[in-house]
């Protein structure tokens, strides 16, 4: 099964997370795809990420998924494995066989550490090997410290920084090229010993660092040992959607290069955290998916309005209708049958009426029906269905957002799925409202807010043009008339052919005679 959101989060560390809160808090659907280990998960803590200082890394997490879950979003333990553009967004395949489509992509899933291949080091990594001395520097303060080089510029900048923290520092050349004389002279300056020759292995006494040995046998004492890796951007999923990584400045890894906000050069994803900045910490990487998450917002935002402008624009009717021989069924809409039916025909208004159906199967009962649409070319097919059937139906194209109806006229007002802005909505239904004669039926049917939830419809996720039968029966006097709400669901079978429950919201009003009491 797919599931459509708005934005899929790849990556549930600091910087997927807090754009997921975002994200969820501004009502966006939202999913976060995270198998749940994290880059410092050996590390026993936090450190540096303010009113969360000393919290364990996985703890962390957790409090951050529930904080996504609180505001609506999900989170799945997974892994993606590949993404790739499709005519809506983007599909992203997942390691336990699922896939999900989504709008938008938030890329946070991070970087692989790659240590210098010394035996040992891996296995005490975020313990007393380390790299950061923002991450771990204060709880190595006062105690002799190794910098192990294989990157010399880089080495030295940790050298400097860890000796703001301790007096004892030694910078061990191993396999790095050799120093220039200006970082010999930098050394110097802070009381940095220099070991030259590689390093063969670590010396380890009581499960601690004691030492380093050196290739020709000797030992340097130490308890700490600075192993700065090369660092790479865990982007192979990003393949498919021609994203690479590029070479840090420094040389010290790869990431996926991105503008301030984090939009890479494919539109509609973004990257945060230590995927696109290699030097990001935990407190900076949670920022910039917070503000990658704003920028994908408003992004969505901003398509949602042309979406918008674009369903209520008469070209695209036009060209919707005149792109294909049948758009629709060509069945008439359960609730005009199942209404009508209980009626004796009469003057009937079907507003929106497309190709014509219901139109056609009232007039087929003996209804004078007008049919009104916004588009040309939907009316010019409905007069053919209607001639094939046999039968007479006045069309008029207007545009139902500002057109007014002839007071009092009808017997039986159809509007099935018309869909328009609240302000749009409320003040056409009064237009249609006031042509139905006393005794005549207002008949609203439209989709149900409650769709939205269907993960796995794709229809435009454009909420605000979504209504309930109360929303109708709001803009209408109730004094005047018995109304009647209900959100009946239907089977439905999804684009990929699974059953589905869809929700419609219906409302059925009958005008009062004049004299009718209350």
């Amino acid at each position: 099964m797919t599931q459509k959101f708005d934005v899929a989060v790849l990556g549930g560390g600091t910087a997927g997370l807090s754009g997921a809160v975002v994200l969820s808090r501004a009502r966006r659907s939202v999913v976060v795809v995270d198998a749940g280990s994290p880059r410092n998960a050996s590390a026993e803590a936090v450190h540096g990420f303010l009113s969360r200082d000393g919290i364990s890394p996985l703890g962390l997490v957790e409090i951050g998924r529930a904080e996504v879950e609180r505001y609506g979003g999900l989170v799945l333990r997974a892994t993606a494995d590949a993404a790739r553009s499709t005519d809506d967004g983007f599909e992203v395949s997942l390691d336990d066989g699922r896939s999900i489509t989504a709008r938008r992509l938030l890329v946070t899933t991070g970087l692989t550490d790659e240590l210098p291949g010394l035996p040992g080091l891996a296995e005490r990594w975020g313990r007393d090997v380390i790299h950061c001395p923002h991450c771990h520097g204060w709880e190595s303060r006062d105690k002799p410290i190794g910098v192990l080089a294989t990157h010399t510029e880089w080495a030295v900048r940790q050298a400097l920084l860890f000796r703001q923290l301790t007096s004892e520092v030694t910078f061990f050349q191993h396999t790095a090229p050799a120093l220039t004389e200006q970082q010999a002279a930098q050394l110097t300056a802070w009381g940095i010993g220099v070991v030259t020759g590689p390093v063969d292995s670590l010396e380890v006494a009581g499960d601690r660092i004691t030492g380093l040995r050196l290739a020709d046998g000797t030992t340097v004492a130490c308890a700490v040992v600075v192993a700065p890796p090369r660092v790479v951007a865990n982007s192979g999923m990003l393949t498919g959607l021609g994203l690479k990584p590029t070479p840090h400045p420094m040389g010290i890894g790869e990431s996926i290069a991105a503008d301030p906000a984090g939009l890479t050069e494919v539109p509609g994803v973004w990257v945060a955290g230590n995927v696109t900045d290699l030097m990001a910490q935990m407190m900076s990487s949670a920022t910039s998916g917070a503000a990658a998450a704003a920028a994908i917002n408003a992004d969505l935002v901003a398509e949602d309005t042309r979406l918008t402008l674009r369903l209520l624009s008469g070209d695209y009717w036009e060209k919707r209708y005149g792109s294909t021989e049948r758009v629709w069924s060509g069945d008439p809409n359960p609730q005009v049958v199942a209404t009508a039916a209980g009626l004796p025909s009469g003057t009937a208004l079907d507003v929106g009426s497309g190709e014509g159906a219901d139109a056609i199967w009232l007039a087929s009962r003996g209804w004078k029906v007008t049919g009104v649409d916004l588009s040309q070319a939907a009316l010019d097919r409905a007069a053919r269905h209607a001639a094939d059937a046999g039968v007479d139906v006045t069309w008029q194209q207007a545009d139902v957002k500002t057109w007014d109806p002839a007071p009092a006229r009808y017997d039986l007002v159809s509007v099935q799925y018309v869909h328009l802005p609240r302000t749009l909505r409320e003040a056409m239904y009064r237009r249609l409202a006031a042509a139905v004669r006393p005794g005549g039926t207002l008949l609203v049917v439209g989709h149900h807010p409650a769709d939205l939830e269907v993960a796995t419809l794709r229809r435009p996720r454009l909420p605000h043009l979504m209504f309930t039968a109360e929303d109708v029966a709001a803009a209408l006097d109730p004094s005047a008339w018995d109304i009647t709400a209900s959100a009946p669901e239907r089977a439905a079978t999804d684009p990929n052919g699974q059953q589905i429950t869809l929700t419609d919201a219906v409302l059925r009003a009958v005008r009062r005679a004049p004299d009718r009491p209350l």
